[in-house]
């Protein structure tokens, strides 16, 4: 082309740093959600494919937290809570990163830095979206008046499990058998 220089950079040339990156980027970040389809086995040309359901575009202030970007995708796709699983950008369909940490995204965004830093934005993320699994119910901590306190006091004691003595009815305690009288307790 007449007018415009290639200048290749030298196998030597270091990494942009982060920021440079991300001011050529834009403050945004776009990710491309699909949800409600699934992804299919390859066919001859052996490239997986993801059919079916919705595909949107949501645009997002790249220091986005995590959890306000999962609320937002809970609203695009209507679900309450959502799985979050991307593309990485030098990879197939069969290597999708699961996304569920603030450190997660950063990594994430930053991956699409790096492979697109010599690209024209915009660039999308490529998000696939499933509805989260319910989460575990964990065991309840005791209320705060509680905490510091041995609930065993509160409770009643336990019941020692005695056996009677040898000869001696388990239910009342008298003796048994041929020396046994009609009034006759074991001592205590």
């Amino acid at each position: 082309m007449a007018g415009t220089s290639s200048a290749s950079p030298s196998p030597c040339a270091t990494f942009d740093s982060f920021d440079d990156v991300s001011a050529r980027g834009g403050s945004t970040v776009k990710f491309l959600c699909s949800y409600g389809g699934r992804i299919i086995p390859p066919y001859s040309d052996g490239k997986l494919r993801y059919v079916g359901g919705e595909t949107r575009v949501l645009a997002v202030d790249r220091s986005i937290p995590f959890p306000e970007l999962q609320v937002k995708l809970g609203q695009l796709c209507g679900w309450g809570r959502v799985a979050m699983r991307c593309k990485l950008p030098t990879e197939d369909l069969d290597v999708l990163v699961s996304v569920t940490s603030d450190e997660d995204l950063a990594n994430l965004i930053e991956e699409y830095d790096l492979a697109v830093r010599d690209k024209p934005p915009p660039w999308k993320i490529r998000a696939f979206l499933h509805p989260a699994p319910p989460s575990k119910p964990s065991n309840p901590l005791p209320p705060p008046s509680q905490i510091g306190k041995s609930l065993i006091y509160d409770a009643q004691p336990p019941i020692p499990l005695v056996p009677p003595p040898i000869g001696a009815c388990a239910r009342c305690g008298r003796r048994l058998g041929p020396t046994a009288g009609p009034g006759d307790r074991p001592a205590m």
